[in-house]
């Protein structure tokens, strides 16, 4: 396929550009999934808006807040993420989710905007050959065929699992995520960013033409925090996960008095497990059962024919997320 590569120098330059050609333009920085969307024949833009030459200092890089956060552009290398002495020391699922991601080559080179924007991994969705619902079609092909891999709650006629390990790790923190357009900036909560099928079939989040996500806030951690991040995968490197979570306590006077826990590969968006969050807040640390907190982490699952195996997978991952932060010193 042909296409044109623009190449703005600023941001506002780069938002007009998008919302000029809102059906044909799209914007690429690391590009690691969008071409290979293109080569495989899934995606045609008309015009690619690289963002590699747009020198706003916002875009790149990992700083202070001023009440004590930090905030990451949306530019910045996931492994520059997993390397952070500050992320690894005070948000530990995110430097543990940013580590665990894909192969060191996309890494290095793949952004963290690009990671929470990624499109959908089903099989049907990125077969040039199949039009699915989320390309047009007319029907999930996932639901007579194979859904191994897909979601096992929040599916409404498609079945995709959101395919981002930061996005898991940063719902888990309570990040907010800035969004700039011609018209201004906005900051959202990154549970409000993400939609499933039952909101949009087409898109997997809230960004409307012309607009770009330009950096994640994380707020201050509390006194006591503990966080953490797993992922069950099928091969050892450069895979998704089939059931990852990413899970925050924080314990005062030896009782858990905040609880937050986020599953991937589940849902259609990043899953918050409201459950076992109730079943851990403001309960003593003696008084917790690991595989308790994790029964529960599901509420009301409906698997496709083939994937119910997710459900104890992600039983089994939070008993041992919760365990693990109740023996770290």
């Amino acid at each position: 396929m042909t296409f044109q590569l623009l190449q703005p120098t600023s941001l506002a330059e780069a938002c007009d550009l998008l919302a000029a050609a809102p059906d044909d333009a799209v914007p690429i920085a690391g590009g690691t999934d969008l071409l290979s969307e293109i080569r495989d024949g899934t995606a045609s833009p008309a015009t690619l808006v690289a963002l590699d030459a747009i020198a706003d200092a916002g875009l790149y890089g990992i700083s202070d807040t001023a009440d004590g956060g930090i905030r990451i552009g949306a530019l910045t290398a996931i492994a520059g993420i997993a390397a952070d002495a500050g992320i690894r020391r005070r948000y530990a699922a995110l430097a543990e989710a940013a580590a665990g991601l894909a192969t060191p080559q996309v890494r290095n080179l793949g952004t963290l905007g690009g990671n929470l924007n990624q499109r959908p991994r089903c099989w049907y969705y990125r077969h040039p050959l199949t039009v699915c619902l989320k390309r047009g079609g007319d029907r999930c092909y996932a639901v007579p065929g194979v859904g191994k891999y897909l979601c096992i709650t929040g599916g409404d006629r498609c079945f995709i699992v959101h395919p981002s390990d930061t996005a898991v790790a940063l719902a888990t923190l309570g990040a907010s995520v800035s969004i700039a357009s011609a018209a201004g900036a906005r900051t959202v909560a990154i549970n409000d960013y993400f939609t499933g099928p039952d909101v949009d079939l087409m898109r997997e989040n809230i960004l409307q033409p012309g607009e770009l996500l330009t950096g994640v806030t994380l707020p201050p951690p509390p006194d006591g925090q503990r966080s953490a991040y797993l992922k069950a995968r099928e091969r050892e490197s450069g895979d998704f996960a089939l059931v990852s979570v990413a899970a925050a306590i924080t314990v005062v006077d030896g009782a858990i008095t905040q609880a937050s826990v986020t599953l991937g590969g589940v849902a259609p968006t990043p899953y918050r497990a409201a459950d076992t969050e109730t079943y851990l807040q403001g309960r003593p640390v003696s008084a917790v059962t690991p595989a308790e907190a994790g029964a529960v982490a599901i509420a009301n699952p409906r698997p496709l024919p083939d994937n119910a195996y997710k459900i104890p997978m992600a039983a089994n991952l939070v008993t041992r997320s919760v365990t693990n932060l109740l023996t770290t010193a």
